[in-house]
C-alpha cells in the first residue's frame, strides 16, 4: 500500500460536525498538523470528504 502525508491547511470552524469528526479520525485537528497514513480505501474516502481542508501528498 502507498503511504500519504496529510496536512490540515484550513480551519474546521463553520464546517458540519461530520467533517470535524472526520478530521479528528484522521488524527488532525489543528492547522499545519501533519500525519502519515497508509492509503487504504477507508482513508481515501475520509480524505475525499475533507479535501477542501487538507493537502495530500504521496510519500
Amino acid at each position: 500500500m502507498a503511504k500519504v502525508r496529510i496536512k490540515q491547511v484550513r480551519s474546521t470552524i463553520d464546517t458540519p460536525q461530520r467533517q470535524k469528526d472526520t478530521i479528528k479520525a484522521l488524527g488532525l485537528g489543528k492547522i499545519n498538523r501533519i500525519v502519515e497514513k497508509e492509503l487504504t480505501p477507508s482513508i481515501k474516502g475520509m480524505i475525499d470528504k475533507v479535501k477542501h481542508l487538507v493537502i495530500v501528498e504521496e510519500i
